[in-house]
């Protein structure tokens, strides 16, 4: 089984964050950044210090795959 850190998940939600920056005054997440920062809340509310990858949604797991494939092709 394969885990992400709460470490790598900010990182994550970073790094989209970064790629497609809120608009004007609205502080709306990218779509990417939405989706990891559900499972990022629910980790620091439970204590947790890494999750299980599947148990991401759909739109988390393709959101961290992208993040892992940029920052591999760096």
């Amino acid at each position: 089984m394969v885990f992400l850190s709460i470490q790598e998940l900010e990182l994550a939600i970073n790094y989209w964050r970064s790629q497609s920056p809120a608009p004007g005054e609205e502080l709306h997440l990218c779509p990417e950044a939405a989706a990891l920062a559900k499972p990022y809340a629910l980790m620091i509310m439970q204590g947790a210090q890494r999750v299980p990858m599947d148990i991401l949604d759909e739109s988390a797991m393709f959101a961290i795959q992208g993040y892992l494939k940029n920052i591999q092709n760096k």
